[in-house]
């Protein structure tokens, strides 16, 4: 399983290797004012992904964390009602007593 994980991100890094190489163009962009910036492409497309990545990633670890917290909640209500419903254990009887060597009212 390690070998297909390792083959999918070698795949997915030459596939963005040749992605930047194919599109490697500087784009102008017009910010504000009299301010132009020169940026290439694919950065400006990674970017652009990243940024709206970052909060859906954010927000599904979120509510992950959220998730989890609720089922290690849930989970310990379950075990302190286990543990309340068990029978009360009876008390360890006393020991049984030692037989002496001298019998009773005699010596």
């Amino acid at each position: 399983m390690q070998f297909l994980k390792t083959l999918l991100w070698f795949l997915l890094a030459v596939v963005v290797a040749l992605f930047i190489y194919g599109n490697w163009t500087t784009v102008r962009l017009n910010l504000w004012a009299d301010l132009v910036a020169d940026v290439n492409l694919p950065l400006l497309l990674i970017a652009t992904f990243l940024a709206g990545l970052m909060p859906m990633l954010l927000w599904h670890h979120a509510v992950r964390w959220r998730m989890r917290q609720r089922l290690n909640s849930a989970e310990r209500a379950i075990a302190d009602l286990r543990g309340a419903m068990l029978p009360a254990a009876e008390p360890p009887a006393p020991p049984a007593a030692i037989p002496s060597a001298v019998p009773p009212g005699g010596a």
